[in-house]
Order: structure tokens, then C-alpha cells, then sequence
């Protein structure tokens, strides 16, 4: 049966009420430890919390006898596989019953035979060796009240197998507002890294919290229950706390199996829960299953029994596994930093994402371009190249604000230089697509050229007169190597780099007005494995305990972890450097340009929507990419970037036709639309393609233009309030299930719901639509709408159309597109209103000037809300 999270096997002890469970415990007095399992596992009331166990005894005490081997086995036995928490994680180890009992651990081999891709103990199956319900773990020794909650002492006396326990911690719990706790663990007697982003402060404890918090003395637990329902959010008893120096440890139990976010992985849009580990550690990685990508983002948003919803992030920038279990429960393993931890309780999915950015910061309001149709490709080759597809674009009629271009602008792939030879008319065409009401965005990638001589590169030269790079472990500016060959990498968190950054680029705007700017391979990434001069052999390097990292390295085609940073070593900022290159890139642009910066980021961690969006990396031109495109978008929604999309017909491999159609329908709906692809591989912009593939890419992206209203005012609630703009069907409809696992459909807002096709070869597509009054937008007749119970129907789906619809109750601002959005948005505007069946509809519209910095803060902006009422008349 499913063990129900409420129903958790807690480790417990002797202080309830349950008549059955005290007998329980005079038994464990009189009888062991088994008994007291069997009990345990047999009889739980539904409703009780399960009871704690007696100290535990030393993890070092030998089994001395047959008989208490025996006690231990079937005390063992007596936990479900599902809830066996792995006592041996490290990868490259087959664990023998030795390994495991020589750190107290249970050893048992799962009941399910593991392949290839799992081992004994292993990442993706049940482990073989766990915790046993008494392993040791810190006690509660004091708590005491403060303004906020609670402050107390955590002392463990028996150490782990692993180096450097922290014996001594300091818990504090912050019950910062009704809808947000904070729970920090830090050890009082040594500072220890600590992410440097912004969090929200309080003075002033919440007064009717939405939450309960319990507290386990012994073993220490911490138990966040929903007031209202009595669900179990968090309870950290499930497994034993780990905090050493380099090994910080956390488990809980999940109120259901419906777990969402923990960035940046390739994935279904629901996690799955069957012994899944989700490594988090920013690399340079084409998008693969079971891979830590090019962001980190540890937060994650659970659904609850009858559609609530609550939201968990651990503010930690280490590298570090999570790992969901079928019981379903949850560990945080990271190997660096504190833990310091955030509940919000929602209750709805909306209302998570926004206590999340509350915390993390609102995304930036993009600047009205940013909304346009994108288009790039490396090997354009030339500038004159460039220019004649934009020409072409034109002459089609087919819409475009920016063009891009990739590194093949650049002298020698040095930064801030252009080819004087083949891309010598460049500040030509950028002053031509400025002529036209369009934009030019250039890609910047951090490593800057080292091997230039002395006097000749400005950047690098300049860079060194004022320390701005990244050094090694002798304090010697680190060298690694990506296009331009040999390169130093700038130190983002010195405020000195950020000023040396923005005079790069001042001076190379004076030769280019580029408007954006796309940063790239800032993981950051690195052609070598650390530096040229290899990097120290240590416990930074080689840790204790190394997450499931491609490559099984810390330092595998990035820098040293030992490198020295101005805040911290790169062991403890390698995840945030994509975020601080973005916050360096976007303060630049204001100052240069005076209007919203355009950034976009391939790395990301928490709070960069402040900064950047972000493009879902180097996919491929596969139906299956476009279909996880979606699952990445939604999630980046969640995560505070809802600027976001992916390359639109494939980065890499040779784009299909029919696949390119359907990709620019669906890309038409990502919130960041943009054509790329990679050098070698044959055009894929609308040109390129059959006069029918042309006409049906042109009308989808028309559609998006005369929808950038509805576009823009939802970039407004993001900025605003913090709402999704990509939003899963869940989000409006939390109390069917059937919702929580779609990644094939998703909504703009509210109200439109959009459902492309992603699969090849067929003229039809299945939609779910929930419950309610849906109209088919291109026609909005009450005889074509659709009145579902909450069903999948089949949809006609030819080559030209992609399938939208209206939500009942909804007024949809439209406007008369052009080619570009500054044309279109002087066009008429339309209201498309889909009443419900009483005959009510509303919506809204946000207008600003599109492009001055702080519209909405400084209050120069028009918001403007639609209702529509059935008026009866008496006759």
C-alpha cells in the first residue's frame, strides 16, 4: 500500500497518546528494538504521528553476538524499501555488506534486480545500504524564543564516517510572514560561505502563520505542518541530519509524488520520484537526461492532497545532489555553504512562485523588443551574409525585431573586436536595422585572450592593470582555454570587474551600437579540466564526498574549484557566475544605452530574472526537443526567469521542414522567441524553406504580434507581482489531478491555452481541456466552443495552424500586427471577449513607453481593466 506522507516512518519516541504505541514502547523497554518495528509498521493509527525511538546507541558499538545480529537484521527488514535513505552514496564504489556495516548502516539487497545503470547503493535505484532508525544524529540540547521564533543548540556526540562533523550547531527558525518560514543551520563557532544574494528582512514575527512548526529533541527534527489541513510540509525526522565540513545533509518526506522545479535539468515537466538524483553544478552540456546542466536552482514547488501547493528552497550555491524517493521523500546532499532554508506555503501554485520571488527578486520588465521574433545562426560567415537575410526577411514580409550574431563576428574570437575583413560592413547593417525599427543583439563569451601581445588587447592588458581575473591557488591569474585559445576569466563578484566590463563595452559600442547583448560558456566553461596548470591535488578538488557532476570532477571543463575569487573560493561561487556576469552585463547596458537592459544568460541561478533571461541551450533539431522545450520553458517560469525559450528549429543537426513549422508555432508561444542554429548546418530561418513553410511560420509569427498586448501586460504581472507568463494548467486548475503532469499544453496568463503539435507526420492533435467554457480563438462562436467535464479531445491540426483557445470569462487585448513590434504598436488595438455562460468576461492591458528604465516605479504607465456585463432590460 502507499505509505501516505503523513504516515511517515519517523524516528521516534515514548511521549504520545496512542494507548497502542505507549504499549509499543514498554515493549521496546522490556523486549528490543524489533519489536517495536513490527508494531510500529503493523499498527499505526492513520492519524498519528509515529513515535521516537530511545537514544541511539554509538555508531562505532560492534555486533558482538549472533542474537544481536539478528535483532539488528529484522529491525532493518522492518523499513519499506521506499523509505530507505542511502547510508552510501559515493558513485564508482560497489558497496559489500562490509562497506555498509563498517559505518553502522543497514545492508539489505532491494528486492528489485538493478541494471546496467543502477548498483548496490547506486544514484538511480533502491539503496542497499541505509540508515537504521537509531543511527545516530544531533540532539536538541536548548531552544529559546526570539522576535522572530525560536533559537536553539544542536549537539552531536557519536561522529559520522565522514571528515570535519561540525559537532556544535546553532538552529534558528524565522517565522518571517503568514506565507514564509526560514529555518537557518549554521555552525556558531566559524563563519562558513553564505550565497550572496539579497533575501528579504523582517523585524516582526508572523501573527496567524499558515503553518505549525514541531520540533524532534532527540533525534533533532523540525516538522512544518499546514494549519488548516494538518499536512505534513517538511519533516526532516525521516532520516539523520549530516553537517560536516564538507558534507551537509537533509532528508524529508513530500506530501505526494507531484514534485516541480530543481533547475536546470532535461526532464519531463513533473519530476519523477522513483529514485531519481538531480545533480545540481553549472556545466557546459548539450541538454541531456540525467545531467547537471548550465544553471542551479534548488527550489521546488509540491503539490498537497486536494490542490494545495507549497514551495522549498535551500539558499546554497554548492555543488550537490537531490534526491527524490518513491515514499516519496526528498534529500538534500550539498558539499559546501550552510543550510539555509525557506517554506512557503501558497496555498495555491501562483501564490508559491510568488513568495519564491518575493525572496529570490522580481524579473526585470524586458524592454518591448525583447518580445519580438529573434534571429541568429553560427556561420553567418559575414556580415554581408547577415544582412542579406534581414533583407530577405523583408522582402517575405515575415516580422522580425533583432538580429543576432554568434562568435564568427569576432577578430579570432577575441571579445570586443569584429572582423575588419568579414564582418567589415557590420556597423553598416546595425545602423540599417535601426533605420528599420529593429535591433542588433552580439554574444560575449568571458574568457578573455591572454596570449595577445603586450599592448595589442586593451581587455586583457587593461584587465590585468586591475586584477579583475579569477587567480589560482598561488594567486597567479588562472589560465584555461576556449575559442580564442589560451584565456583568463574575469572575477564577477569584484565590483572592480563589473566597472572594467561595462568600459569594454562602452568602447566597443562606439564601434558597434549593438542594443543586447547573449553571454555565453559562463558556467564558466573551459576546454581543459581546471587550468594549463593542472589544479592542487586536496580536499577542495577531490572532496570527501564529489555530486553526481559530469566528468565525476568538480573542475571537469570548468576552473579549478581551489581558484580565488574576491568573495570566496570557486569551490563555493562556481554556480553563481553566469548570475554575476548577468548582473555585471545588464548594469553596463543601463548606463550605455540609458534604457531596460537585454540580457541573455545560458547560466543561471536564483534572482537572475533581475537581470537576464535565458535560452534553454544547444538542443537539436529532433521532435524530441521540441516537445522537452515546453517541460523547460514552464520550469523556468517557476523559477523567477520567465524570459525564456529555446532555439527555435534546433541548435545542432539538420533542421526537417515539417519540424521547423511546427517549432516556430510553439516558439511563437515562448515567452523569448528566437531562431538559432549551428554552424555547418543548412539555413532553418522562415526563408530557407518551401513557399507553403514560409506562409505557415509568417502567420504564426503574426499571431504573436498581434498578441504582444497580452504578451507585455503579463510581463508586467511578472514584474509586478511576481506571476508566471509561460503557466502550466495546473496553476489555474490545482484541484485536477489531471492536470499536474501535462508538458504537452500550457497558457499564456490565464485564459489562452495553447496546444501544438509535436509529432511529425499527422494533421491532428489531442488536447486536455479542463473544466469549463472553451472557445476556439480564431473563431470565438458559442458554436465552436467547447464544453468540457474536464476531458482529452482530438483537435485539427493541419501544417498552418496551431491550436489556441479562450478560456470563458476572458477579454483578450489584440492588435493589428506589422513587422516590427515598434510598428505594430502603433496599430489598432481589439478586444476579443470570451463570455462565460452568464454573459461576464473581464481582462487587462498595461501600456508604458516600452523601453525607459522603472516605468512602473516611477509611475509613467497606463493599466487598464475590461469588464464585460449582461445588462437585462424590462420591457
Amino acid at each position: 500500500d502507499k505509505i501516505r506522507s503523513s504516515l511517515l516512518p519517523r524516528r521516534p519516541s515514548c511521549s504520545v497518546t496512542s494507548g497502542l504505541l505507549v504499549i509499543g514502547c514498554l515493549l521496546l523497554l522490556l523486549c528490543g528494538g524489533w519489536l517495536l518495528g513490527t508494531i510500529f509498521w503493523l499498527h499505526r493509527p492513520s492519524n498519528q504521528q509515529p513515535h521516537k525511538p530511545l537514544p541511539p546507541a554509538s555508531a562505532q558499538t560492534p555486533v558482538v553476538n549472533d542474537t544481536a545480529a539478528a535483532f539488528r537484521q529484522q529491525s532493518c527488514s522492518l523499513i519499506p524499501e521506499a523509505w530507505r535513505f542511502d547510508c552510501y552514496p559515493e558513485r564508482g564504489v560497489v558497496v559489500t555488506r562490509e562497506l555498509c556495516e563498517a559505518r553502522n548502516c543497514c545492508f539489505i539487497p532491494a528486492s528489485a534486480p538493478f541494471s546496467s545503470a543502477t548498483r548496490p547503493s547506486g544514484r538511480n535505484g533502491i539503496p542497499w545500504c541505509f540508515y537504521p532508525l537509531d543511527f545516530p544524529s544531533y540532539s536538541l540540547v536548548s531552544i529559546n524564543d526570539t522576535s522572530l521564533g525560536q533559537k536553539g543548540t544542536l549537539v552531536r556526540d557519536v561522529k559520522t564516517y565522514y571528515p570535519a562533523d561540525i559537532l556544535t550547531l546553532e538552529v534558528e527558525i524565522r517565522h518571517e510572514t503568514d506565507t514564509r518560514l526560514r529555518v537557518r543551520i549554521t555552525d556558531p563557532s566559524n563563519s562558513r560561505f553564505e550565497v550572496p544574494i539579497s533575501v528579504p528582512t523582517t523585524t516582526k514575527k508572523a501573527e496567524s502563520p499558515y503553518y505549525i512548526v514541531e520540533l524532534s529533541k532527540q533525534p533533532f527534527g523540525l516538522i512544518v505542518k499546514r494549519s488548516s489541513t494538518g499536512a505534513v510540509l517538511l519533516n526532516t525526522t525521516v532520516a539523520p541530519l549530516f553537517y560536516a565540513d564538507q558534507f551537509l545533509q537533509l532528508s524529508t518526506s513530500l506530501q505526494s509524488q507531484f514534485i516541480y522545479g530543481l533547475g536546470e535539468h532535461r526532464s519531463t515537466f513533473l519530476h519523477d520520484v522513483h529514485w531519481n538524483t538531480l545533480t545540481m553544478w553549472a556545466r557546459d552540456v548539450p541538454p541531456t537526461e540525467q545531467t547537471n546542466l548550465y544553471g542551479a536552482h534548488p527550489f521546488y514547488l509540491a503539490m498537497e492532497d486536494g490542490g494545495n501547493a507549497h514551495g522549498f528552497f535551500l539558499l546554497n550555491s554548492n555543488a550537490m545532489d537531490v534526491i527524490l524517493q518513491p515514499a516519496p521523500a526528498l534529500t538534500w546532499r550539498t558539499i559546501g555553504g550552510i543550510l539555509d532554508f525557506y517554506v512557503f506555503l501558497g496555498p495555491d501554485p501562483s501564490s508559491v512562485i510568488e513568495q519564491y520571488v518575493e525572496v529570490i527578486g522580481y524579473p526585470a520588465m524586458p524592454i518591448y523588443w525583447a518580445l519580438g521574433y529573434h534571429l541568429c545562426r553560427w556561420g553567418y560567415n559575414t556580415s554581408d551574409s547577415t544582412w542579406e537575410i534581414v533583407k530577405s526577411m523583408r522582402n517575405y514580409k515575415i516580422p522580425q525585431d533583432v538580429q543576432w550574431n554568434d562568435i564568427d563576428y569576432m577578430d579570432r574570437f577575441l571579445d570586443f573586436t569584429f572582423d575588419s575583413t568579414q564582418f567589415a560592413t557590420l556597423p553598416d547593417l546595425v545602423k540599417d536595422l535601426h533605420a528599420h525599427d529593429q535591433r542588433y543583439v552580439m554574444i560575449l563569451d568571458p574568457g578573455i585572450s591572454s596570449t595577445q601581445p603586450e599592448g595589442s588587447y586593451w581587455p586583457y592588458d587593461e584587465g590585468l592593470r586591475r586584477d579583475v581575473f579569477i587567480k589560482d591557488a598561488e594567486g597567479k591569474t588562472l589560465i584555461g582555454k576556449v575559442w580564442p585559445g589560451l584565456t583568463a576569466y574575469p572575477d564577477f563578484s569584484d565590483n572592480a570587474t563589473h566597472e572594467w566590463w561595462y568600459e569594454n563595452l562602452r568602447r566597443f559600442h562606439e564601434k558597434v551600437p549593438f542594443d543586447g547583448l547573449w553571454i555565453d560558456m559562463n558556467e564558466p566553461s573551459n576546454f581543459l579540466d581546471g587550468s594549463t596548470n593542472g589544479c592542487p591535488s586536496n580536499s577542495l578538488e577531490n572532496p570527501p564526498y564529489t555530486p553526481g557532476v559530469l566528468g565525476g570532477l568538480l573542475r571537469a571543463k570548468t576552473v579549478c574549484a581551489t581558484a580565488q575569487q574576491k568573495q570566496s573560493i570557486h569551490y563555493n561561487m562556481h554556480s553563481l557566475y553566469g548570475l554575476m556576469e548577468a548582473k555585471a552585463s545588464a548594469s553596463a547596458l543601463k548606463r550605455i544605452i540609458a534604457k531596460r537592459p537585454f540580457v541573455i544568460s545560458r547560466s543561471t541561478f536564483p534572482s537572475q530574472g533581475m537581470y537576464s533571461g535565458h535560452w534553454l541551450g544547444d538542443n537539436r533539431s529532433q521532435w524530441k526537443d521540441l516537445y522537452t522545450s515546453i517541460a523547460g520553458m514552464l520550469t523556468f517560469n517557476l523559477l523567477g526567469i520567465p524570459l525564456v525559450g529555446a532555439d527555435i528549429c534546433g541548435f545542432s543537426e539538420e533542421p526537417q521542414e515539417e519540424l521547423c513549422v511546427r517549432w516556430t508555432q510553439l516558439g511563437a508561444f515562448y515567452p523569448f522567441t528566437r531562431n538559432h542554429n549551428a554552424i555547418d548546418m543548412k539555413p532553418q530561418d522562415p526563408t530557407a524553406f518551401s513557399p507553403l513553410a514560409r506562409t505557415a511560420m509568417k502567420q504564426a509569427l503574426l499571431l504573436r504580434y498581434s498578441l504582444f498586448p497580452v504578451l507585455y501586460t503579463l510581463f508586467y504581472h511578472a514584474h509586478v507581482h511576481g506571476h508566471t507568463v509561460a503557466r502550466p494548467l495546473m496553476f489555474e486548475f490545482p484541484k485536477d489531478v489531471r492536470t499536474y503532469g501535462i508538458d504537452k499544453q500550457f497558457l499564456w496568463g490565464k485564459s489562452l491555452l495553447v496546444t501544438p503539435v509535436l509529432d511529425p507526420g499527422v494533421d491532428y492533435v489531442e488536447g486536455y481541456f479542463p473544466e469549463g467554457l472553451w472557445y476556439d480563438y480564431y473563431t470565438v462562436r458559442p458554436g465552436v466552443s467547447v464544453h468540457s467535464k474536464g476531458e482529452e479531445l482530438p483537435l485539427h491540426a493541419p501544417l498552418d495552424k496551431i491550436n489556441l483557445h479562450l478560456r470563458e470569462g476572458s477579454v483578450t487585448p489584440t492588435q493589428v500586427p506589422n513587422l516590427t513590434l515598434w510598428v505594430s504598436s502603433g496599430q489598432p488595438l481589439h478586444l476579443v471577449s470570451a463570455l462565460s455562460d452568464d454573459g461576464s468576461a473581464s481582462g487587462d492591458l498595461y501600456w508604458d513607453d516600452g523601453e525607459s528604465i522603472d516605468s512602473y516605479e516611477t509611475n509613467q504607465y497606463s493599466y487598464i481593466i475590461f469588464n464585460v456585463a449582461q445588462v437585462l432590460t424590462l420591457n
